[in-house]
């Protein structure tokens, strides 16, 4: 049978569910009993509730015809509602502007609200530390977070410190490769679970470098090298990848960091800043 020609993965699961091993049958169960708080799951959360390894997962999604967890979850989140409820969560068909306008406001507040409620000083205290005293900085992510790592990168610039940059997998791995232990490495992931940043920041990690990340997950396997997690409050599926209340939340982390580091070393940002600015003055009308 091609389990793949069932488009429910509840349905699928349950067709195929005696043959799963015991572990792979405790994945199974959970996914069944809370399908919404899967969606919203890490991999390294869904093997956490589950009771299992992150390996037992995967096989789970493979016995089931998907590539992996990530393909999984889409389909568990294609079937979960209609697809506006997945793209804009609460907003309904019927919603005039002035309420569409007001629900995406207060969707963006609360995620800003909610980062700000898992913030916590001393770790932002020894990100500070790190950044500071770094001789170089390295921001990596990819897709929307890759815009992200960008924004990293110039705002830091402007401050006066080395910056690099980088979403390609080959450039990222090879910067990585060149780190020391006194560099600064920012992961930035929403799910914790892109390969490509992942597998960069082990390698910057087996290279003494100090590592920040960013993301919505905890757990997941990006965190299980940080040096420092600093989380962005924000629930996205898989349908909703990119969704700016991530970005918001990620941007903020941003702006907190270089806030207190301006306001540390405010003669040598200021210069930095100062002379960022003139450099760009014929740039204008």
């Amino acid at each position: 049978m091609n389990t793949k020609t069932i488009s429910n993965p509840i349905i699928l699961i349950s067709t195929i569910y005696k043959s799963l091993t015991k572990a792979e049958q405790k994945v199974a169960d959970f996914v069944i009993a809370d399908t919404q708080e899967t969606v919203y799951s890490s991999v390294t959360d869904l093997a956490e509730k589950s009771g299992v390894g992150e390996t037992t997962v995967i096989r789970f999604c493979r016995k089931l015809g998907y590539r992996g967890y990530q393909e999984f979850k889409l389909a568990i989140a294609q079937n979960l509602a209609d697809p506006d409820e997945q793209v804009h969560g609460k907003i309904e068909e019927n919603d005039n502007i002035e309420t569409i306008l007001k629900k995406i406001t207060s969707q963006n507040v609360q995620t800003l609200e909610s980062t700000l409620q898992l913030l916590e000083s001393q770790k932002l205290d020894k990100a500070v530390e790190a950044i500071m005293s770094a001789n170089k900085l390295y921001f990596f992510g990819v897709g929307s977070s890759g815009l992200t790592a960008f924004d990293g990168k110039y705002r830091f610039m402007r401050l006066g410190y080395h910056v690099e940059q980088s979403s390609d997998s080959h450039i990222m791995a090879m910067n990585a490769a060149l780190v020391s232990k006194n560099d600064v490495v920012f992961g930035i992931s929403t799910s914790g679970s892109t390969k490509d940043v992942v597998d960069a920041i082990a390698i910057a990690k087996e290279n003494n470098a100090f590592i920040i990340c960013i993301t919505n997950h905890a757990k997941s396997p990006i965190t299980q090298y940080a040096d420092v997690i600093l989380l962005a409050a924000s629930k996205e599926t898989p349908l909703q990848g990119g969704a700016f209340a991530s970005k918001i939340a990620q941007l903020h982390l941003l702006d907190v960091l270089t806030t207190i580091i301006v306001l540390k070393q405010k003669e040598k940002t200021f210069q930095s800043i100062e002379k960022t600015a003139k450099a760009v003055l014929d740039k204008m009308y």
